[in-house]
């Protein structure tokens, strides 16, 4: 808790965004198969979700399970459904002690039964909570995202609601999964990998990006602290220059 008096407390991030990534690496350094990666991860993922509800953060957006990785071998897809369903039950206590909301974006209907089932149970055991609202990014993809945001404006035209002229981004913020929550601030990516990997990419536009070596089964509420100072020690410029935002 000590780290956190080296951040500054009217400096935070509104909305954080992670792609969790490094369980199939980890599983292996510890000569494991890939699923125990993934069944290490969800302690990770009840550290940064409780770390960031300390700090207030009011978002946070962990990427859980793209569309491409219905690619992966079935059994470790089939280990990751059966693992949420096994996840949800045992954290809605952490959940509702925390103050936290969950949420989902992505094709969430497609996902098997058990699994959107207890997606279900877990928004609506946990929508009287008024505080961090966590997202689950499940069966996304950002260009799948952005399609369907323009097939529902085509709709619209089509059917005379709006002329074409009229759209602007804010009108396309509208239509997208996210269009309840504010743009992320700060984007962490776990693992050493240094991409965006399909995920929020129109709403990524001007958010920091911070990139660490450490595998997400190991990635901690230090490690969160570490990449919020970071963030904090930049300067947002949205296209303006350093002497612009001075004299502002």
């Amino acid at each position: 808790m000590a780290q956190e008096s080296h951040i500054d407390p009217n400096n935070l991030p509104q909305h954080i965004a992670v792609i969790m990534d490094g369980n199939g690496r980890w599983a292996k350094n510890h000569n494991k198969v890939r699923v125990f990666g993934h069944q290490n991860g969800v302690q990770a993922v009840r550290e940064i979700s409780e770390g960031a509800a300390e700090l207030q953060i009011p978002y946070l957006t962990l990427f859980a399970f793209s569309k491409e990785n219905w690619n992966r071998p079935a059994f470790e897809v089939n280990t990751l459904m059966k693992l949420f369903v096994k996840t949800m039950d045992k954290e809605l206590s952490t959940l509702n002690k925390n103050n936290i909301r969950l949420n989902a974006i992505g094709d969430v209907t497609s996902l098997p039964k058990e699994t959107y089932k207890a997606l279900l149970k877990g928004m609506q055991a946990t929508s009287h909570n008024d505080g961090m609202v966590l997202t689950l990014a499940l069966n996304y993809s950002s260009r799948w995202e952005i399609l369907s945001a323009i097939k529902k404006y085509g709709t619209m035209v089509k059917n005379g609601e709006i002329k074409p002229e009229l759209i602007d981004e804010e009108f396309f913020n509208g239509l997208l999964e996210t269009s309840d929550m504010p743009d992320p601030d700060l984007l962490i990516r776990t693992s050493g990998e240094c991409r965006v990997s399909n995920y929020l990419l129109w709403q990524l536009s001007y958010s920091e990006l911070y990139f660490t070596d450490v595998l997400w089964p190991d990635f901690n509420k230090s490690h969160l602290h570490e990449a919020i100072r970071t963030y904090q020690n930049r300067e947002r410029r949205f296209g303006l220059t350093g002497e612009q935002l001075i004299n502002s």
